[in-house]
């Protein structure tokens, strides 16, 4: 698939020299995407020499919030006419096609850092391109394209090998795909500091539930008939509900840990309360089978 994650931009491009015949692209139409600096200045002018370069590094220090421009008047004396500058080093911020800010002079470091700052906060919030490949990456998943939802959380881990988000993307891909060992080795690149991160946490669930279900699958007839001639048999209720939940039924598996636990909730140290819970972490706690089994659990538990 294409690349979805393009690098950052490089400082060199976010300071650019521009005239009066490329002023309306560089600067009107490029202040819809993120608010343009525009330094007016000429070689003999020395606090332009001063204010330029002060200029460009809180421009580069913003990483991509705000972009400058540079117009040499002397080459450019239309231009400086049409936007009335009558004393340099003179500076205007446009966004949305039009100037929204400025000022004349130099300024102390310190100033011209606030003033970069305020104009990249025009921008408004954006998320990153690793945020936005996460979401698309989510939404694949939900829509069960698990081989999209797998490139793009590999492109994600390429840009960022330790993006804990991606990692457990790629186990969850890899256990929806039956590779268990490949799961088992991307969470082993967690970094200790995250280890306890609430999508880890679910996707070691779900590993560890997918390998209760290898061991369980195929044993449906088996476990319904001990259940048949005995409701009371505890083992063989938690050991269908393993079952269910690798053959892709969730319910079926919440139903029957639900079922074990007012039966019998202290049953092997509270195995079923327990199962269910990793069930829940695995699915997310905000999914609507958990917060309704959640439900479900509180009337047992309190009846």
């Amino acid at each position: 698939m294409e690349p979805l994650i393009a690098a950052a931009p490089a400082a060199a491009d976010l300071v650019k020299n521009t005239g009066t015949a490329t002023f309306m692209a560089d600067v009107v139409d490029a202040s819809f995407d993120q608010p343009v600096i525009v330094d007016f200045w000429a070689p003999w002018c020395g606090p332009c020499r001063q204010l330029g370069p002060a200029l460009e590094k809180a421009v580069k220090e913003a990483r991509g919030a705000v972009r400058m421009v540079k117009v040499n008047i002397d080459e450019n004396q239309d231009l400086a006419g049409q936007m009335r500058i009558q004393s340099i080093p003179a500076v205007y911020a446009f966004k949305d096609g039009r100037p929204v800010d400025g000022f004349v002079g130099a300024l102390p470091d310190s100033q011209v850092k606030q003033f970069v700052q305020k104009m990249a906060k025009l921008a408004g919030p954006k998320q990153s391109p690793v945020e936005e490949a996460l979401v698309m990456a989510k939404e694949a998943m939900t829509a069960g394209d698990i081989g999209t939802a797998g490139d793009i959380y590999a492109q994600i881990l390429e840009a960022e090998p330790t993006n804990v988000l991606a990692i457990a993307g790629i186990a969850r891909v890899q256990i929806e795909a039956k590779d268990l060992e490949g799961a088992r080795e991307a969470l082993a690149q967690v970094p200790a500091e995250h280890a306890g991160h609430a999508e880890i946490v679910a996707a070691r669930s779900a590993l560890e539930l997918a390998e209760e279900g290898e061991k369980a699958a195929g044993a449906f007839a088996e476990l319904e008939a001990k259940l048949a001639a005995n409701p009371n048999d505890h083992q063989a209720r938690y050991d269908l509900s393993i079952a269910l939940y690798a053959a892709g039924d969730r319910e079926g598996a919440v139903d029957q840990l639900l079922d074990l636990i007012r039966r019998d909730r202290k049953w092997n140290d509270e195995a079923g309360r327990k199962q269910l819970l990793k069930l829940f972490e695995a699915f997310g706690f905000s999914d609507p089978l958990s917060m309704d089994a959640r439900k479900r659990l509180s009337s047992i538990l309190f009846s």
